[in-house]
């Protein structure tokens, strides 16, 4: 295969699945990983010339970025769904369409954010009882990134609509060229300017437009495909329905999760600043770690999707086989890497030897949680790409409000006593475990009731099926 073919569109319904859904997450997974480096980034380069409350306000403030941004993650998700489902079955009209409506959403979303978010960031702050040490370094880091999110809405959303026409080289290859602008952007911001941690967020916003833009680039350039004018982005009432009746549901289990987190984060500041920065420390390693089964989910998301857009049931159900054993297989080298070579990576973000070993010893609770996550990946990938979008949601839902919420704050309660008066920090991450245990339990269940299969057969049986080469 030619260099430039793989900035190009692929079709995932020919040739073997897994070497398709390999060629699709590969890309992914690199993508990823180098956008979690925004984050992780911030916190190596606030937590070494600034210090730890630095690192704790970076910290801090993501549960609530997340939360005011997953709705319009959403629709990113929602979009790529259709946009797969509408590339496999080869309707152009209808591809061009949901495309011109995806930008438009992602503006109207990119205003939403600028106005709430900075209106909101403060309160919620105070609401989680932010220690005042941070409060004012947590406000700040918020209200620049949610004035600048445009960004960010835009690049997810357009590198959505690539992904979902099985190009996600392209998006890597923008997302690479932002990553290295952040990082360079971040040591000049807060280096040689001692912006603080104002710097690291104004850093993120410029590099993540930059590659909003070359996503957009692309698009322009792909007119073999779709058709991408004015008329397009036009809103179409059951267009835009659609894309939000999928995406929503996505959109919410974000939200839940961030909303878990909210909850919890208030748990963790009651538990002093040298928890709070663990805590950081432990979810930026976890970002990492959480990478390849994300990535696993979305490359079944669009490996289904075409498939069924296509009407090739037979290639969906190899697909969720060999999927299924990549990802178990993943993730199992990841724990043993988390196991044994954890202590190497807390040395990234601080010289502090307690710290250090308070996050080691939580991470060995969390290590093996994320072989469940592969299956609850895997699945949940392919039900999206079905356009089963409510299930995972519903899972979500249960694992992380139902349960990981009450039992956390149960373990404290129960742990409390000399030296921890509100619970030890174990509560924290074993509550996260059984979270993440039950959740892939009750997804493997409802994954074997098939509703995603009623879903598929309605998409395909509107498309005869196609001989495989």
């Amino acid at each position: 295969m030619r260099i430039r073919e793989l900035f190009t569109a692929r079709d995932m319904t020919q040739g073997k699945p897994w070497k398709r859904i390999m060629e699709f997450a590969v890309p992914t997974l690199i993508g990823n990983l180098a956008q979690q480096l925004y984050n992780t980034v911030d916190s190596i380069v606030v937590g070494e010339f600034v210090g730890d409350n630095a690192l704790a306000a970076v910290g801090t403030s993501l549960p609530i970025l997340n939360l005011l941004l997953a709705l319009f993650v959403g629709v990113a998700t929602g979009a790529g769904i259709i946009i797969s489902q509408q590339f496999g079955a080869g309707d152009r009209e209808g591809l061009s369409r949901s495309i011109g409506n995806c930008i438009t959403l992602a503006g109207i979303a990119s205003l939403v954010i600028m106005v709430v978010g900075s209106l909101l960031a403060k309160p919620l702050l105070m609401l989680l009882d932010t220690p005042d040490s941070v409060l004012q370094w947590c406000t700040d880091y918020l209200v620049i990134f949610f004035l600048g999110s445009a960004g960010f809405t835009f690049y997810n959303i357009l590198s959505g609509i690539l992904r979902g026409l099985g190009d996600s080289f392209s998006a890597l290859g923008f997302l690479l060229l932002s990553t290295v602008l952040n990082i360079g952007l971040d040591i000049w911001f807060v280096a040689g300017f001692k912006m603080g941690v104002a710097g690291v967020s104004l850093a993120t916003v410029i590099a993540q437009a930059i590659s909003a833009l070359f996503c957009l680039w692309k698009l322009l350039r792909m007119r073999d495909l779709f058709d991408l004018n004015l008329a397009m982005c036009k809103p179409d009432r059951e267009t835009t329905m659609r894309i939000i009746r999928l995406g929503i549901p996505s959109g919410l289990t974000q939200a839940i999760m961030s909303v878990a987190m909210l909850v919890v984060q208030s748990l963790t500041n009651s538990m002093g600043e040298q928890i709070m920065a663990c805590n950081v420390i432990i979810m930026r390693v976890d970002g990492f770690a959480m990478m390849p089964n994300m990535t696993f989910g979305q490359a079944m998301s669009v490996y289904t999707g075409q498939n069924v857009g296509a009407g090739r049931m037979d290639r969906v159900e190899k697909g969720i086989r060999q999927g299924s054993l990549m990802a178990f297989g993943t993730s199992c080298a990841i724990t043993f890497v988390l196991l044994f070579c954890g202590r190497f990576l807390f040395d990234l973000f601080t010289d502090t030897a307690e710290l250090m070993d308070l996050a080691v010893r939580m991470m060995r609770i969390l290590a093996a949680g994320y072989i469940a996550i592969s299956i609850t990946q895997v699945l949940g990938g392919v039900m999206r790409g079905c356009g089963d979008t409510m299930t995972p949601m519903w899972v979500s839902l249960i694992s992380t409000i139902v349960l990981r919420i009450p039992v956390a704050y149960a373990i404290a309660y129960f742990t409390r006593g000399e030296g921890f008066p509100n619970g030890r920090p174990e509560a924290i991450f074993v509550s996260l475990l059984i979270s993440w245990v039950l959740g892939a339990v009750i997804t493997a269940v409802v994954f074997g009731r098939g509703k995603w299969r009623t879903q598929a057969a309605n998409i395909a049986s509107l498309r005869a099926p196609v001989s495989e080469n």
